[in-house]
């Protein structure tokens, strides 16, 4: 069912918001305000696109848990992609995904649904493992990922 709406019914409704807009400003506005679009898109994907990297890497300075960076990053993405497919629906979004307020919005959407999906299944990810990124942070030699540190003597490293 989603595909249907994705791939049949979302063209179809880009395709109706232009013919109504065409005729109630001009078909040549509604195609300037199409062409402008992806400049204004471009110059807001820079812009956020920046600031959420930013936070990113300030989150794993700190040793917190980069839980919400990367979903700002993600959403982001997702703004940036809305933005380079034509359409006023389409772009509609992508703005306001890129667009700090309405991105916590639909962060906040995101994860209420996902935390409650998560212990629907039984597993808590609310508070998951940021004492691993603090270690990580302030010491780095604490933990062996991959298992691979091994005791040998100088006897067995001559050979």
């Amino acid at each position: 069912m989603i595909w249907f709406v994705v791939l049949v019914l979302w063209p179809l409704a880009e395709l109706f918001v232009i013919v109504e807009l065409s005729n109630a400003i001009g078909f040549l506005w509604v195609l300037l305000l199409l062409i402008v679009s992806w400049p204004v898109g471009w110059r807001l994907i820079r812009h956020e696109g920046s600031l959420a990297l930013r936070r990113l890497r300030d989150a794993l300075r700190a040793g917190q848990a980069p839980t919400t960076a990367v979903l700002d990053g993600a959403l982001v993405l997702v703004g940036a992609v809305l933005l380079l497919v034509p359409g006023f629906i389409t772009d509609t979004v992508g703005v306001l995904l890129l667009l700090s307020p309405t991105r916590a919005l639909a962060r906040r959407g995101i994860l209420r649904h996902h935390r409650s999906a998560w212990l629907r299944r039984g597993v808590n990810f609310i508070n998951w493992n940021a004492s691993r990124f603090r270690g990580a942070a302030t010491d780095p030699r604490r933990y062996d990922a991959e298992s691979t540190a091994a005791d040998i003597d100088e006897r067995q490293l001559q050979r």
